[in-house]
């Protein structure tokens, strides 16, 4: 076996049935006493319930979080969060509410508590991508980083709190999950240890969702779901990105579609386009999804389960399809098959039309 580097994170998980009640415990353990509790306005409910359960150790609620963290609602939250003299913030929900958390923690180094409530994994890295105006009236650019400031201290995964995620969002967020364990086993700084996290987190996800579908309080399934998003979450924070993020970082940021949504259109072809360059990874993905080809797989588990396969069905404007494309080569992350311009463009047009993955682009 070659040499490899393994950086463990350092955040503490907690997995099990009814967990949401040790979040109280969890905050004494951090030695912390004045939460803030944030959510999307959607979850406000949530949000007052924990406060709720938190008592007196809960300062104040904050529901603004919105889809792929706006600087300026950040900025403002920061505010509120200093004004309230919070020695903690506490998101309750999805990639939305936690990108809020972390942008927060990161303007001012105050410990996260993260209790997911979808299958997003984003609890699980030290990455943090905002949106702010760009040059030009009405542009959006999305970025990205990378601090230990970023990653939250306590993760408490209460498997209940999934058991009444519509179908729609189960589905998306958990083939989000997987695109995390997909780029893990192609990482230019793969290790043995994180691919096989990447690779079990697949097999659990393939496992749980369709089974999920059938059957949405299946809490077998349920649990299997969010501890394959845990290790999918834990390999994307150990490990860098490549094609994929950052194809869903300039569609999401730049054209605001949803974002689970968008890598489960995305992920299929982005799959296919390194298959070329990374047969062992796509591989072991074709053997967790129990499929003859991986890209394809990919594809098929996606179509099971309803979710869109096209990017014209998500808002996805076909004349932008060529800023994308730019936008995608510019800056781009590693990758183990070189971004060729026009190849990224015929990958963006088959995954707009939603034609089945095609790794001769």
């Amino acid at each position: 076996m070659e040499g490899f580097r393994f950086p463990g994170l350092p955040t503490r998980v907690v997995l099990g049935h009814g967990t949401l009640a040790e979040v109280p415990r969890e905050m004494e353990t951090l030695g912390r006493s004045r939460a803030v509790v944030l959510s999307t306005p959607g979850q406000r409910g949530q949000a007052e319930a924990l406060a709720g359960l938190l008592g007196e150790r809960a300062v104040g609620v904050i529901a603004e979080a919105v889809m792929h963290t706006p600087v300026a609602v950040t900025e403002a939250a920061v505010a509120r969060v200093r004004a309230l003299d919070a020695d903690c913030v506490i998101a309750v929900g999805g990639g939305s509410t936690t990108g809020l958390g972390k942008a927060i923690a990161l303007r001012t180094d105050l410990d996260q508590i993260v209790v997911p409530t979808t299958y997003a994994g984003s609890e699980m890295t030290p990455i943090l991508g905002e949106t702010r105006d760009g040059a030009e009236p009405g542009q959006k650019v999305k970025t990205t980083q990378k601090s230990q400031k970023i990653l939250p201290e306590v993760v408490v995964y209460d498997i209940d709190l999934t058991l009444g995620l519509p179908l729609s969002l189960t589905a998306t967020s958990g083939l989000n999950a997987v695109a995390h364990a997909v780029e893990a086993l192609y990482a230019q700084d793969r290790n043995p240890i994180v691919s096989l996290m990447a690779e079990e987190a697949i097999r659990a996800l393939a496992r749980a969702l369709p089974a999920i579908a059938a059957a949405p309080q299946d809490r077998t399934a349920r649990a299997d779901a969010l501890y394959g998003a845990w290790l999918a979450g834990a390999c994307l924070g150990t490990v860098g990105m490549a094609l994929h993020h950052k194809l869903c970082h300039v569609l999401g940021g730049s054209f605001d579609l949803p974002h689970a949504a968008t890598h489960a259109v995305v992920l299929p072809h982005a799959a296919a386009y390194n298959a070329p360059a990374a047969p062992e990874a796509m591989a072991r993905v074709a053997r967790a999804l129990g499929a003859a080809d991986g890209p394809q797989g990919l594809h098929d588990l996606a179509a099971s389960l309803g979710v869109p396969t096209a990017l014209k069905t998500i808002g996805m404007p076909e004349a932008g399809l060529d800023r994308a494309a730019e936008a995608a080569v510019a800056n781009s992350y590693w990758n183990p098959r070189p971004l060729e311009p026009g190849a990224i463009r015929r990958l963006l047009d088959n995954a707009f039309h939603g034609r089945r993955p095609d790794a001769a682009v």
